[in-house]
């Protein structure tokens, strides 16, 4: 579903599809496409439908042999208070020192929004297809959902930060061999205009 609640109409195996998509709504988008940090996030966030319909966006990138070298793993509601005690034993178990606002602070990390997506590269290991294009399509992934999260009308943040490179929360959530988590995509209504940063002047070479 879009942010109109029109059913997306995604094509059937076979469909030929047209060779390009001329929108300048798509370019606007583009052009002017500035994460919302989680923090200014709020309820609502996407429907049911619409995180279907996310994950189903998400996965229509470049994939080459057609592993899908990547999933995912859907936080809403009460799952996020249960993730964050995870995070929360595992942050005090290797911070002795910590205080207990910065225990909180962990365990209340994924309800900062009201839907979390990790996205998992989950690479298939000895095979023809490099591990790094296995890789690069799982941060498509996660590009495809920043991109449609703003087309639906919500704010969008994908971030890693410690817990999407811990061992023991990696256990926790079931990632086996050749599996790493690409992002963990935070979605919600933004409560705030994020404000523009300074751009990197692209580096660009004409051979």
């Amino acid at each position: 579903m879009n942010d109109d609640q029109t059913p997306l109409a995604f094509p059937a195996p076979g469909e030929r599809l047209a060779p390009h998509h001329k929108s300048a709504d798509t370019l606007a988008l583009l052009s002017r496409r500035r994460s919302t940090v989680a923090l200014a996030m709020s309820e609502p966030g996407p429907t049911p439908e619409q995180v279907d319909a996310l994950i189903a966006i998400a996965s229509r990138v470049p994939d080459h042999g057609k592993l899908a070298p990547w999933r995912f793993i859907v936080f809403q509601g009460e799952a996020r208070t249960r993730f964050g005690q995870v995070l929360a034993k595992v942050f005090s178990a290797k911070t002795p020192d910590a205080t207990q606002e910065q225990v909180a602070f962990e365990a209340g990390r994924f309800e900062r929004a009201p839907l979390v997506i990790a996205v998992v590269s989950s690479v298939t290991e000895n095979h023809k297809i490099p591990d790094w294009e296995q890789v690069l399509s799982a941060g498509a992934a996660c590009q495809n959902l920043l991109i449609a999260a703003s087309a639906m009308g919500f704010g969008a943040q994908w971030l890693t930060e410690w817990y999407a490179f811990d061992r023991d929360v990696k256990s926790a959530m079931g990632l086996g061999s050749g599996e790493r988590i690409a992002g963990y995509l935070y979605v919600g209504s933004a409560s705030d205009h994020p404000v523009e940063r300074v751009r990197p002047t692209a580096r660009v070479d004409h051979w």
